[in-house]
């Protein structure tokens, strides 16, 4: 389903780019570290798993300083602090394939160390409940009845994991028979699943409009009909954290609770933990995008939205919610989105529900469609005030500062192989997720280098003739 629907989004991104050539892309362009300024950076390492379907963690010069053989959808780095003090350990998927979709290998995930021995591990049969069976066996689909990890999964302080998981259910009134339902799972270290959440138990509670819901409960799927219907698509689920809104008496905000976005159906909500309602929420409606710069300003439509989260204490924005905002193709009815593709990184006050910051690519002196992923992609604040921003479909990363300067971009080298029998063979090097990941949480000893590179003049930049 993974793929399907992702292929949807590059399809999407295809028709957009018949309607303005400017956005199509080279195709000859560096990899690798292309500038970074270490005086107005953030230093640090930065975790991703690359189109290769290993896991990477690169200084930013662009070094590569470990390698894990293991694919992350996505590779979590994990706070010592959440290990008993051990560096270098990191959530990865260790076998079966990391979009949801059932490859005939049981899917299975866990903690693994510097030295790849893995620490804990759940999945196969260990993942299954009364909701599916314990089996591999696929249907038309190519879903199986497994419980499958996706998108997300998050360690607590209390050393339990939290898993956004999805898996094949029956339905009664939709014209779909089957959808595949998005869930969560608290998993102790004995693999024992204490706490479980259903979004279909939920449906009610999202906001949806009348005519919504009944465009969505007609709808069979959005692309193939042999698919189950992805119907909400979560693709982020993040711990609320100590935040100010708590300290200051509001429940919704609780640091248990936990922050989901929907990319289908174009809402971010906040589950309560004790009772499973959702207490907050923006989406899926919102007045038309006016394309403004003027902040703050009422939140303005959203779309095929990835990694909304609480900023943590202690960062500046803290307490606001971060997201990447895609402007991909979304929502019941389908948003109306801006003739010029553009995506949007946004800062969002959740009590007044006003964007107080935004990056797009109009902030570092380009038009719109310079930044652009339709699908995936994420953005976390860092320490010192920038952004660190992965425009995943295009394979870039990059920190921001508050006003938009570009201070670090890197390109990933690292590209998926076609496979032989690919009737029409593609190759990219897409990331889902980069993590920014501070120096000490790394083995003692570990290297990285603060080099300037310095920017090229783009006009002056020119592969000599014959070369």
């Amino acid at each position: 389903m993974f793929l399907a629907r992702h292929k949807f989004a590059l399809l999407s991104l295809l028709i957009s780019s018949l309607a303005s050539t400017a956005i199509a892309s080279p195709s000859i362009y560096p990899t690798g570290v292309t500038r970074y300024d270490p005086s107005k950076a953030f230093n640090s390492y930065v975790l991703f798993a690359g189109s290769d379907k290993k896991t990477h963690l690169i200084d930013l010069n662009g070094n590569e300083v470990h390698q894990w053989p293991y694919n992350g959808f996505p590779s979590v780095f994990l706070d010592p602090q959440l290990t008993g003090g051990k560096r270098g350990h990191v959530l990865v998927q260790l076998t079966g394939d990391t979009g949801g979709r059932n490859t005939g290998d049981s899917q299975s995930l866990g903690e693994v160390d510097w030295d790849n021995k893995v620490i804990w591990q759940w999945g196969g049969a260990k993942a299954q409940d009364a909701y599916a069976t314990a089996t591999t066996s696929t249907d038309a689909s190519g879903y199986g009845t497994e419980i499958r990890q996706h998108h997300d999964w998050r360690r607590l302080p209390n050393g339990n994991t939290l898993v956004l998981i999805n898996y094949v259910r029956p339905v009664t009134g939709f014209k779909a028979e089957k959808i595949l339902e998005d869930g969560i799972y608290e998993i102790t270290p004995k693999n024992e699943v204490i706490w479980k959440w259903s979004a279909y138990e939920h449906l009610n509670e999202f906001n949806f409009s009348e005519a919504s819901l009944k465009i969505l409960r007609e709808s069979l799927t959005r692309n193939d009909k042999t698919m189950p219907f992805d119907y909400l698509h979560f693709n982020n689920m993040a711990v609320v954290g100590p935040n100010k809104w708590f300290d200051s008496g509001d429940a919704r905000f609780n640091p248990d609770n936990i922050v989901i976005d929907s990319r289908e159906a174009n809402f971010i909500a906040i589950i309560d933990k004790q009772s499973g309602k959702i207490v907050w929420q923006i989406g899926p409606d919102y007045e038309p995008s006016s394309g403004a710069n003027k902040l703050p300003r009422k939140v303005d439509q959203i779309s095929g939205q990835h990694d909304a989260h609480i900023i943590a204490k202690g960062l500046p924005g803290e307490g606001n919610i971060l997201v990447f905002d895609n402007q991909g193709a979304a929502g019941y009815p389908s948003a109306k989105l801006n003739t010029q593709p553009g995506s949007r990184v946004l800062e969002i006050d959740p009590i007044k529900k006003e964007i107080v910051w935004q990056y797009t690519g109009v902030n570092s002196g380009g038009p719109s469609y310079s930044f652009y992923s339709s699908y995936i992609s994420s953005a976390r604040r860092l320490p010192n005030g920038n952004t660190l921003i992965d425009e995943g479909m295009n394979g870039r990363f990059f920190q921001v500062t508050n006003k938009g300067e570009i201070v670090w971009e890197y390109v990933s080298p690292y590209f998926s192989t076609p496979k032989a029998d690919d009737p029409l063979p593609t190759s990219s090097n897409t990331v889902f997720r980069a993590q920014p990941v501070p120096y000490e949480w790394a083995p003692a000893g570990t290297p990285h280098s603060e080099k300037p590179v310095k920017v090229l003049d783009v006009k002056k930049f020119q592969v000599p003739a014959g070369k």
